[in-house]
């Protein structure tokens, strides 16, 4: 079994569709002990001693993207173990990927301007800014260590700039437009589409390859580049701005936040970095243990 495993680890870091959906065990591992609001600065206040207002809907979607999320790796790991031929580089398995990582950042653009509002509502802006930049150099600080351990185990295509490198800069890089609204839509859309258009160019140096900028032959397992993601970074602080300045709901909506289905993904959302941590040892497990049990009942038939 642990050589099963390690090849399985080597098989799927060596893959370029686990691009779009971030780590793998060992990763989640060494990120156990990160506190879920380094993800999800909304959350930053949660520990304090006085409850505060959420909005379900966000922590709703953030469940549906977690769903996404474990949907796509379940498929991609029965490609593996099950030895099946879906088709993950388009299709539904490509919009399921995307679908996952879209919706996580523009969710943290929205955060974010939770997190000041509720700052600047609760009086406690003092030193704001140094907040937002430790809490992007710890997230940063984690992508150095996937970086380490990826270059221990893949050398030559270990991550490079990956999603806790961007979460980490980009959380930085925000503050200057958390009180900005309509030129972060447009500033979004701006990123996006300078993205697109270095996305099939390459360059014959690497020292920007952080903001974009291809390098000729790179190989990374894990790529979440300034252009264009960082845009949708923008466009979720648009939203935030537009749709819960001040921390107050803009737009009516029926609260169905105790209904079953919706309470459960409620839930999920809420503790959307455990799941995405736990997540990928609990399917190989039980991947493993299935196929194992399927080969076994085929020899004693």
């Amino acid at each position: 079994m642990p050589n099963k495993i390690h090849h399985f680890y080597k098989y799927l870091f060596s893959s370029t569709t686990y691009y779009h959906a971030h780590h793998l065990l060992i990763i989640n591992l060494l990120l156990l002990p990160t506190p879920i609001y380094l993800f999800f600065p909304d959350n930053y206040h949660s520990m304090e001693k006085k409850p505060i207002k959420r909005f379900w809907e966000i922590d709703f979607l953030r469940g549906i993207a977690i769903v996404l999320m474990i949907i796509f790796h379940a498929i991609y790991d029965i490609n593996y173990f099950g030895r099946y031929g879906f088709n993950l580089h388009s299709g539904l398995g490509l919009y399921l990927a995307r679908a996952a990582s879209v919706t996580f950042i523009l969710l943290v653009g929205i955060s974010l301007t939770l997190s000041y509002s509720r700052a600047k509502k609760m009086q406690k802006t003092n030193n704001l800014f140094s907040k937002y930049l430790k809490r992007g150099l710890k997230i940063f600080s984690w992508g150095l260590i996937i970086t380490l351990i990826t270059w221990i185990f893949l050398r030559g295509c270990f991550v490079k700039f990956g999603i806790l490198h961007f979460i980490g800069l980009s959380i930085i890089l925000a503050y200057p437009f958390l009180k900005l609204r309509y030129f972060n839509l447009t500033a979004g859309i701006i990123f996006i589409c300078i993205g697109n258009y270095f996305k099939n160019m390459t360059f014959d140096f690497s020292w920007l390859m952080w903001m974009g900028l291809l390098p000729q032959h790179m190989c990374t397992v894990d790529y979440f580049p300034i252009f264009p993601w960082f845009g949708l970074i923008l466009i979720g602080i648009f939203l935030g701005n537009s749709f819960y300045s001040s921390y107050i709901r803009k737009f009516k909506i029926p609260d169905i936040s105790n209904k079953y289905f919706i309470k459960l993904f409620c839930v999920l959302g809420r503790n959307s970095l455990l799941i995405y941590l736990i997540h990928q040892p609990i399917l190989i497990a039980i991947l493993y243990h299935g196929t194992k049990a399927i080969q076994l009942c085929g020899v004693i038939y």
